[in-house]
């Protein structure tokens, strides 16, 4: 993975951030026809750039027909950063909601993910139910929002950032750009 290759050539931590991504989904989630619908998409070619992209990141990557809201997997991550372990949750809800299709508006879908990477269903549910991380996940959308970010994946070191599935090339230039810059000040 390129996230993973930055991380050992240049020591830098990852934080990830959330972003409203199709945030009026409802829960039983959207075929992606009713999703792009009106935005002249041609979704078998969209599918198959994800395949290719995905692939080339050592990702798996199913066909996907749905879409689902994804407001309560944010907010189940952020409370998993903060357990021990926790961050791995983020591979672990990819491949459920890519590669499984798993409705991740769903509270025992995410238990279910939770308990995967080792994390206590009984604190997960309660996290959820309670809404214990609505507003940190509404902090890294306003966030979002502040550095006009509209897609993801998007990388954001300082205030420079870079959009889409980007090859390394373009990531590790970000990152020196941004180190020369800061040892420059």
């Amino acid at each position: 993975m390129r996230v993973a290759r930055l991380q050992t050539t240049f020591d830098v931590d990852i934080a990830y951030r959330h972003f409203p991504l199709h945030p009026e989904t409802p829960e039983a989630g959207l075929t992606l026809e009713e999703l792009f619908a009106g935005r002249n998409i041609d979704i078998p070619a969209a599918q198959a750039r994800m395949v290719h992209l995905m692939a080339e990141e050592g990702l798996p990557y199913g066909e996907r027909t749905m879409t689902y809201n994804s407001r309560l997997a944010q907010e189940l991550a952020k409370w998993a950063e903060t357990q021990s372990g926790g961050p791995q949750i983020h591979n672990t809800l990819f491949q459920a909601y890519f590669v499984d299709h798993a409705n991740l508006a769903k509270i025992d879908n995410l238990i279910a993910i939770a308990e995967q990477v080792g994390l206590p269903a009984v604190e997960a549910r309660k996290v959820l139910v309670e809404r214990r991380f609505r507003e940190s996940v509404d902090a890294d959308w306003q966030r979002s929002r502040e550095l006009g970010i509209t897609s993801v994946p998007t990388f954001v070191i300082g205030n420079r950032g870079l959009v889409g599935a980007q090859p390394y090339e373009q990531l590790e230039s970000l990152v020196t750009s941004v180190s020369a810059q800061h040892r420059e000040n």
